[in-house]
């Protein structure tokens, strides 16, 4: 039986959360009936949007654990975020930035441009030391002035320890950013138990939000530390006050968003929150990490099959990637989609990500699609 706010095409198994998530009913509904307001009476009720507008921002510092809804600036995505810190950074020649190998390309190509001011980005094999987090730490030198990572890594599924990198990074005087895609929404986070400077993630994915809308987390202190990059109206204090002259930038994290905010977006993306929040996230991560647990033994037990992720036992994540022992990744690709089972090519294999109202049946379902599957 689908659930309730997930109601799902019968012909479909979606298991690629990761990538882009379904919205839930409250979500088409909420985006239904802003369309009509907007069709039937144009700006009429703008004041009310600018109140969802704020429960937005409150939503997402409660999913963060930030100290203020001041902290949080909605951003257009994860890429956009990460460009604003590394051009907003006052970078020095023979700086460096450390990282690792298994990031997604927007945490890694903003900080490759860097090259021409004389910043190297180092890449850390999370599998050269004995822990991944070790890994990172044995690229830090007195020159490295910022230490960016996913979370969770995106094709493998490897979840971080980020409260102890964050703890490294403090005591050594570095920044901590972290693109938080593959967590928020999924797993629990606390930006102020992992001691992050900057986080950032689209909603698409696990938060079951729209394209085009992202949350972008910046300390004070941190905040303070980055030149802005794009300028407009939006960005002022005095928001509101057309002739202003001369003006100043916002105190908050609002500085970051430079022009009319989409206001679309924010409606869906408030009404996908607040199911996460009703739920709360140590139910979600309990579901998730169930599903993904059953994903893996049902994977190791298969003998067609061979598992790629390497789960680590207290940092679980939902994100499982196998491969066919004999049949290449295309095929299986193109066969589980042939088969209503939605799921993506990542990480040299195939890539499940179910979230918490995916049922043990249908990933059983899933899997049984093996015994069929021939070259």
């Amino acid at each position: 039986m689908r659930h309730p706010e997930f109601p799902l095409s019968e012909q479909l198994i979606y298991l690629n959360h990761a990538a882009i998530a379904p919205w839930p009913q409250r979500t088409s509904t909420a985006v239904s009936k802003f369309a009509e307001q907007n069709t039937l009476f144009g700006s009429y009720f703008y004041s009310e949007w600018l109140e969802k507008e704020s429960e937005c921002r409150t939503q997402l510092q409660s999913l963060l654990n930030a100290p203020s809804a001041d902290d949080i600036a909605l951003v257009k995505n994860t890429s956009e975020a990460l460009s604003f810190v590394a051009y907003g950074l006052d970078w020095h020649n023979g700086d460096n930035i450390v990282s690792s190998s298994e990031e997604f390309p927007s945490n890694r190509l903003p900080w490759e441009s860097l090259k021409t001011q004389g910043v190297e980005f180092r890449q850390a094999d999370l599998n050269s030391a004995k822990t991944p987090e070790e890994a990172l730490f044995a690229l830090v030198d007195n020159h490295t002035r910022l230490l960016t990572l996913s979370s969770i890594q995106f094709a493998s599924g490897l979840r971080m320890d980020l409260e102890k990198i964050g703890a490294f990074c403090k005591r050594h005087n570095i920044l901590f950013c972290i693109d938080a895609i593959q967590s928020l929404g999924a797993v629990q986070f606390d930006v102020q138990a992992c001691q992050a400077d900057f986080v950032m993630a689209d909603g698409h994915k696990w938060m079951f939000g729209p394209e085009g809308l992202a949350v972008f987390y910046t300390t004070p202190e941190a905040r303070d530390k980055l030149s802005l990059t794009q300028y407009g109206w939006h960005m002022m204090k005095d928001i509101h006050n057309y002739e202003n002259q001369p003006w100043e930038v916002h105190p908050s994290a609002r500085r970051f968003e430079c022009g009319s905010p989409n206001m679309l977006g924010i409606h869906a993306f408030s009404a996908s929150l607040s199911l996460l929040l009703e739920m709360g996230m140590p139910t979600i991560e309990t579901l998730v990490i169930e599903k993904s647990d059953y994903l893996i033994e049902e994977i190791n037990k298969n003998t067609q099959l061979t598992l790629l992720s390497q789960p680590r036992k207290l940092l679980k994540s939902g994100i499982v990637t196998f491969k066919h022992n004999t049949i290449g990744n295309d095929d299986v690709y193109k066969y589980l989609q042939k088969n209503g089972v939605v799921c993506a090519l990542r990480g040299g294999g195939i890539r499940f990500s179910p979230h918490f109202y995916n049922t043990q049946e249908e990933m059983a379902e899933a899997l049984a699609l093996f015994a069929k599957i021939t070259a």
